[in-house]
């Protein structure tokens, strides 16, 4: 059961193609949505509706500045290997119609501290759009940090560098080293990241060591794609055992088998997602960044949208058969 809740009409009034593998989307919002739909601020994101192997599911993607009036635009990357969303979105064409819900954001940019540090992985650097635009907007100390495998796969660079000129700096095919931006940042300074974890991971350890306050840096993950291979889930409440697919999440499995789960993010940062784990022949592969390292270390919890196993994996579930029993036998006295 996902937190929240779609209906708001949309269609889609323009495709771009932003690299090889990043589609920009120009979302025209039907007559009766409400004004506030078009109010947002950012680092918001959308929820959109989109049939995936013959089921409906949710995936989320941040907005990008758009000027259009009675418009939201959003930018996919097409992932291969992935989950199969961003392929269905890329079959997408004009004139198609998709349900979506109105702006949400769990990534908002505080306008209080006195500099700024903007870091983007590859397609991450969506949310980070708005950011730099505002920023700039209100004359702020900042810098952005944009990195990326390839040349070609770094979005809206050219809007980038006319925007921001020489705050924006680029990283292409390497590991970038994130301590020196850090350590120029003055006291009480932000940093606002979205990439991969391995980013993030980095990120957070330059933090530490800079005795940085946790709380000023803020991120967000893109979650996580497929992988090469696929691993067998036993529930035991539910009397039922099946494989997960390499494209597929172990949430999206979970759900085609007609087991309930909560979630929020699906990108392994909420935690609503958490299932307790009874027993593992294998390993786990955690790929959130909602669990610390003891955390995951133990074994004990996963986070089924984006984290996967090597092996086999015995889950414990919501579900159970002696309370359902009870209030049925309650109902009927």
């Amino acid at each position: 059961m996902k937190i929240a809740s779609l209906g708001m009409s949309a269609q889609v009034a323009h495709l771009r193609d932003i690299t090889p593998t990043v589609r920009e989307f120009s979302l025209r919002l039907a007559a009766d949505v409400p004004p506030a739909a078009y109010s947002w601020q950012p680092g918001a994101h959308i929820q959109v509706q989109i049939p995936v192997q013959g089921q409906l599911q949710t995936r989320h993607y941040s907005l990008l500045p758009c000027d259009e009036p009675g418009m939201l635009s959003i930018a996919v990357k097409r992932a291969e290997p992935g989950r199969g969303g961003s392929q269905a979105m890329w079959r997408l064409q004009e004139g198609d119609a998709l349900s979506i819900s109105a702006p949400l954001n769990h990534f908002h940019l505080d306008l209080k501290a006195p500099a700024y540090l903007l870091i983007a992985g590859g397609i991450g650097i969506t949310p980070l759009l708005s950011m730099a635009r505002q920023l700039k907007l209100r004359y702020a100390n900042f810098q952005m940090i944009y990195g990326a495998r390839d040349a070609q796969e770094l979005a809206f660079h050219d809007d980038l560098k006319r925007l921001l000129g020489d705050r924006l700096h680029t990283v292409v095919g390497s590991a970038i080293d994130f301590s020196p931006a850090i350590a120029a940042l003055p006291t009480g300074a932000q940093a606002y990241v979205c990439g991969p974890a391995g980013m993030l991971a980095s990120v957070r350890e330059a933090w530490g060591k800079q005795d940085r306050a946790p709380s000023l840096l803020r991120f967000e993950t893109f979650g996580s794609a497929g992988a090469e291979h696929a691993f067998e889930v036993n529930l035991p409440r539910h009397d039922l055992s099946f494989e997960v697919s390499p494209e597929m999440s172990l949430l999206d499995a979970l759900e085609l088998q007609g087991v309930s789960a909560m979630y929020g993010c699906r990108k392994g940062e909420c935690g609503l997602c958490a299932v307790r784990v009874l027993a593992l022949d294998g390993s786990i592969e955690h790929r959130d960044v909602f669990f610390s390292e003891h955390e995951k270390h133990s074994n004990t919890h996963i986070c089924v949208c984006v984290s996967r196993v090597r092996g086999r994996i015995t889950l414990d579930s919501a579900y159970r058969s002696d309370a359902i029993a009870a209030i049925a036998t309650s109902s009927t006295r």
